[in-house]
């Protein structure tokens, strides 16, 4: 790919929605880079509405959507939404939460039986902070998994009918029909966009394997610079990439949103 700095084009200044994932997109190494909390509220002062939609725990979102300058989370790929309501926060979901539970606590047992032929892989330290996923993790908290390890635990829970992604650090698993694309599609008719409008006032800024979808969603789309790693393998890729990583790339692409009239 072209390693010249890339430039929003001017039907960009139609966006009003600021759709973006979180690991590794907000975030960089682990931190919370103060270039992202500024760039997030720059683009609400600009009367952007911000969502969070990510693979993060229910727990995480709680926090993120309380705290940060953000209008709503999709949390845990989907399944729950959490949002500001008449200054307070609401969670809800398409599926009863004790539907998800039971589900959950089923899947759980099995991606632990699974884990006994990988006795270096445990679950995420926020697992009990998950309402619907079960989360492996394999490089938030622990050196990179190998790829094929990776790729050889995805599909085994493939195998079990469950829906599984990685992102750069988890391996997130779930029985039920929410995605990042089909969560953030609902969510947005909700609030009153077309299809069209959702095409040409919401874009999406990710980083990896699991926000493909997302950018086959929204045509105008974002990468910051570490979804190189992942280019070659992307079904759907960005239509343009920042030149910085994670939250220094975000604050990037904002400062370019914001400078076009």
């Amino acid at each position: 790919m072209n390693s010249d700095v890339m430039r929003l084009s001017p039907e960009w200044s139609n966006i009003d929605w600021v759709l973006t994932d979180v690991d590794d997109t907000l975030t960089w190494q682990g931190q919370l880079p103060p270039e992202t909390l500024i760039a997030l509220q720059q683009l609400r002062d600009a009367g952007k509405k911000v969502v969070a939609v990510t693979g993060a725990c229910a727990g995480w979102g709680d926090h993120i959507a309380q705290l940060w300058p953000v209008d709503a989370v999709l949390a845990e790929n989907g399944a729950v939404i959490m949002e500001k309501i008449d200054g307070y926060l609401t969670l809800r979901s398409s599926t009863p939460i004790n539907e998800i539970r039971r589900a959950q606590q089923r899947l759980k047992n099995e991606v632990e039986a699974i884990l006994i032929d990988y006795p270096d892989l445990n679950l995420t330290l926020d697992q009990a902070y998950r309402v619907c996923e079960v989360a492996i993790d394999i490089g938030q908290n622990r050196p990179k998994v190998e790829s094929q390890i990776v790729d050889d635990i995805v599909g085994r829970i493939h195998a079990l009918g469950a829906n599984a992604t990685a992102s750069s650090i988890h391996i997130n698993a779930w029985y039920g029909e929410h995605s990042k694309k089909a969560t953030a599609t609902a969510f947005l008719k909700e609030k009153g966009l077309t299809d069209q409008l959702i095409q040409q006032t919401a874009c999406y800024v990710g980083d990896s394997m699991n926000d493909q979808y997302m950018f086959e969603l929204l045509p105008m789309s974002v990468g910051v610079a570490n979804i190189k790693h992942y280019w070659d393998l992307l079904q759907f890729k960005p239509q343009i990439v920042m030149s910085k990583p994670g939250g220094f790339g975000f604050a990037e692409f904002a400062d370019q949103l914001l400078a076009l009239k």
